[in-house]
């Protein structure tokens, strides 16, 4: 699953990372989107690009292509 999937107010958890984005991995792993961590998706933006995320406490905004590195499990509340 992509965060591309997710609608404004679900959840997932990081499960992975896509293997072609080895450098920007490292990135997202400093921002605390580590395997694991669950996040929600807070907003879309209109043209769907960037989004926001939430996680750990506080809020993130990442470029819709930076956000498809992640690969995400949905969480069922």
């Amino acid at each position: 699953m992509r965060i591309s999937d997710l609608q404004p107010g679900e959840r997932a958890r990081v499960s992975g990372y896509d293997t072609s984005s080895a450098a920007y991995r490292s990135k997202l792993l400093a921002m605390g989107l580590t395997r694991g961590v669950e996040l929600r998706l807070c907003r879309v933006a209109p043209l769907g690009d960037p989004v926001e995320i939430e996680l750990r406490g506080f809020r993130l905004t990442l470029r819709k292509d930076e956000a498809a590195v992640l690969r995400l499990t949905p969480v069922n509340e």
